[in-house]
């Protein structure tokens, strides 16, 4: 019976990949033109107010997490500052020349993209690979959660429609029914490309499936707030992004390391922003219930995505109605220290540092060395050798500096592309340190036409060599 199950699997996947393959074959000849009024159509069917509520309402709905005014907020500006960013990018045939070298390089479709999408993004996250994807000129088949197939359905249902409405086929848009983890297992086999996007098993089961794959790290990002920083910008930003959609994004705040000498002021500032101090009785009582199991390091779905009102009163902790966000004090990093690491829920830990900046990037590398190497942090100050000696000195892919850190994914004031695919290089156990963009779904041929000859003088090459160990 499991047998003929997974012929049957077998069966279901290689018929979404050949009705992606036979659309994909449909627009392989278009031009740059076509493509762009393509990614418009598909961009513009789920920012529309009405499409953009809808999808929000059923992902919280079904799914539970976050919260619907922000995810229409996070629908609509994601998607179109997608769009901005790729409408700006060179995806169809010469994209660039480089005379000097004789070098041409052409784009190329890479294929059929697997998406795999986390229940946590079901509204947002399969029309952001879907424009990555088809401006490459690519298919893609979105493998979603269980939990929130609908949503997954009904961005794709809106998405497949733009596509007809400008002459393109649908199925270059397509969702695994009744989704399983033998499915999506075929599915990886079976694509050209793997964008994952969710938890560590996931990302580990899309790099193990022979497939090329851009996948994402932990997050668990940290926030340094130094003795120059403008206390009242900090504290804004770090309050929008603990609490926008209840902190389902991975780049919002799960710690904050302040300067011993401000940090008084930017925990009151925390405060009247609408974070609540919990006491170290409360700390132990929302530790147990975010961490049932010690040996578990991932919080529980009961407190993922929820708000900070419901968390409270889960834990017993009484709470004034302008509660947004818990904080507690920390001073430790590691398994023994939950709260150092990711929490995937408005609750904030906050830790103080003394002397210089180097004390606070001692500080953000024990954290992140337990959980979140590679992702993101972020320093409030107005010391640029400051910032610069934490870009430099921790394994992170991303510094944001004097932002919210959830501009990370891409921003109206930063140059970092929109994306929701943030992979974390090597320490975090992914192939790049980019924000997964449309340059990572085309495939360049380079064409080399011949030169000058280079010549390459040996004394020149090799002079200071020689001088400090002889010939």
């Amino acid at each position: 019976m499991a047998g003929a199950t997974t012929e049957s699997h077998n069966d279901e996947i290689a018929g979404y990949i050949g009705r992606a393959r036979d659309a994909q074959q449909r627009i392989k000849d278009y031009s740059q033109e076509q493509v762009d009024e393509l990614v418009k159509a598909v961009c513009w069917s789920v920012v529309r107010q009405d499409h953009a509520e809808q999808l929000a309402r059923l992902a919280v709905d079904e799914g539970g997490f976050g919260n619907y005014g922000d995810k229409v907020t996070k629908i609509r500006n994601r998607c179109m500052g997608t769009l901005a960013d790729v409408l700006a990018v060179k995806t169809v045939g010469v994209v660039e020349e480089i005379p000097e070298k004789g070098l041409v390089k052409i784009a190329k479709p890479v294929g059929v993209v697997a998406a795999l999408i986390p229940t946590t993004g079901p509204d947002a996250t399969p029309p952001l690979k879907a424009l990555l994807a088809l401006k490459g000129r690519n298919a893609i088949i979105a493998a979603a959660h269980p939990r929130t197939q609908k949503t997954t359905e009904l961005s794709v249902q809106l998405m497949r429609a733009a596509c007809e409405q400008v002459g393109a086929p649908a199925d270059l848009i397509q969702v695994i029914q009744k989704p399983s983890l033998a499915k999506t297992q075929c599915l990886m086999q079976s694509a050209d490309l793997i964008v994952a996007t969710g938890g560590a098993a996931m990302v580990k089961a899309a790099y193990s499936s022979g497939t090329p794959a851009y996948g994402v790290g932990v997050g668990n990002s940290v926030h340094v707030v130094d003795e120059t920083a403008d206390l009242d910008d900090a504290a804004a930003t770090i309050a929008a992004a603990k609490r926008h959609d209840h902190a389902t994004s991975c780049l919002a705040d799960n710690a904050v390391v302040a300067q011993e000498s401000i940090y008084p002021m930017l925990l009151d500032r925390l405060q009247q922003a609408g974070g609540y101090l919990c006491a170290p009785a409360e700390k132990a009582r929302l530790q147990a219930l975010m961490w049932p199991d010690p040996a578990v390091h991932l919080p529980s779905v009961e407190v993922i995505a929820k708000s900070a009102r419901h968390i409270a009163e889960l834990a017993g902790i009484q709470v004034p109605e302008n509660c947004t966000f818990l904080i507690v004090e920390e001073h430790g990093a590691g398994a023994d220290f939950p709260f150092s690491g990711e929490k995937l829920s408005p609750v904030l830990a906050l830790y103080r540092y003394v002397a210089g900046i180097d004390n606070a990037i001692a500080q953000v590398n024990a954290i992140t060395d337990y959980q979140g190497q590679g992702h993101t942090c972020g320093i409030h100050t107005t010391n640029d050798a400051h910032a610069m000696a934490l870009a430099m000195r921790t394994k992170t892919a991303r510094v944001m500096v004097n932002q919210n850190l959830n501009e990370g994914a891409g921003s109206p004031r930063n140059g970092l592309p929109y994306t929701l695919s943030l992979s974390c290089g090597t320490w975090g156990g992914n192939i790049t340190t980019e924000n997964v963009n449309a340059r990572h779904m085309i495939n360049l041929t380079w064409m080399s036409r011949p030169i000058a000859p280079r010549t390459f003088d040996e004394e020149a090459l090799f002079q200071s060599h020689w001088l400090k160990y002889r010939r």
